[in-house]
């Protein structure tokens, strides 16, 4: 089959031939039509994310794309149905093999670009604020990196669960995605203070939540801007630097800082992994989400899809086509 494969870390990607994957228990066998591409791909290949694989080896997380066979006793999917998936690493492929516990079978109306980038940004979003934070309707929600993959999905599901959203990114164009997506109000960070505004937008209260893919000086200024009790996400450090968190303001605060890496749960608690996409995917269908793809691109393109995403240089999701 044709693949991108990681030769070794920190090396280019290259497309070629790569055996197909053998079937697994409970496994379902997908021809991939479409692949997500995540900031974490260039983590995963560069060997320093959490979760290591060993080179050769094909990248990407989720996909989508038509069962061809399924394993015994599989129950999730079966051959001839469009369904979506994540997976530790394989979607940048013609084919690929998945735990059923991670194939959802795709409602009528949802096309394989837009469900490839379905999974992996809207089941962070939803757990996330849902689940670990408790977002409550009427209390507000600050999104940091609110244009991009991760972000923009968590304006969507903010906004689902009745919050005031207030969406930061870089510069106007970005603030206007996310208010098109639902944020009630935008912060320009590269022209705007972030701690600032945020005080003023809450009549000097301060954000319940914060969601925060970017780390650094962004987590700084969410920290100075959270209000009394109230709840910062840790989603990842797009923004390359990994905070050191002074405990004595988490202390007079009442400040709740909750490290948060999804994918741990696709291993530990499938079944509300499950529930969290599965309610995404009604969502969905009621017209509460509108998946973002900003660029659609071949698969012998995967090296400048994770470059435009390392240099935060792209909105919403970026899809790979793979057959």
């Amino acid at each position: 089959m044709k693949a991108v494969v990681c030769p070794a870390f920190g090396q280019d990607l290259v497309v070629t031939d790569f055996p197909a994957p053998a079937m697994i228990p409970g496994g379902v066998r997908i021809a991939v039509h479409a692949a997500g591409v995540n900031f974490a791909d260039s983590l995963i290949t560069g060997g320093k994310y959490q979760e290591k694989m060993e080179p050769p080896f094909v990248p990407g997380m989720e996909l989508a794309g038509v069962v061809t066979e399924v394993a015994d006793g599989v129950t999730t999917a079966k051959p001839g149905d469009r369904v979506m998936a994540t997976v530790t690493g394989g979607a940048f492929a013609e084919e690929a093999v998945c735990d059923q516990t991670d194939v959802y079978v795709l409602p009528d109306g949802l096309d394989f670009v837009t469900a490839a980038g379905f999974p992996v940004a809207y089941g962070t979003s939803h757990l996330g604020l849902k689940g670990k934070a408790g977002l409550k309707s009427g209390e507000t929600l600050v999104v940091h990196g609110a244009a991009g993959g991760v972000g923009l999905t968590a304006v969507e599901v903010g906004r689902a669960l009745g919050a005031t959203v207030i969406g930061t990114a870089g510069g106007p164009d970005k603030v206007k995605v996310a208010l098109e997506h639902g944020a009630h109000f935008g912060i320009d960070y590269k022209a705007e203070d972030i701690r600032e505004r945020v005080k003023a937008l809450t009549d000097g209260r301060g954000a319940d939540v914060v969601y925060d893919p970017v780390g650094g000086q962004v987590f700084d200024a969410s920290l100075r801007s959270i209000a009394a009790d109230g709840r910062i996400l840790i989603i990842g450090f797009a923004g390359g630097t990994v905070q050191q968190i002074p405990a004595n303001i988490l202390l007079v605060k009442n400040v709740t800082v909750i490290g948060y890496y999804w994918g741990a749960y696709r291993k530990i608690a499938p079944q509300m992994v499950r529930d969290s996409l599965g309610e995404c995917l009604d969502w969905w269908a009621a017209g509460k989400l509108s998946p973002h793809v900003s660029k659609v691109m071949d698969l012998s393109q995967a090296v400048e899809a994770i470059g435009l995403l390392k240099g935060r240089a792209a909105t919403g999701k970026i899809v790979l086509i793979c057959r």
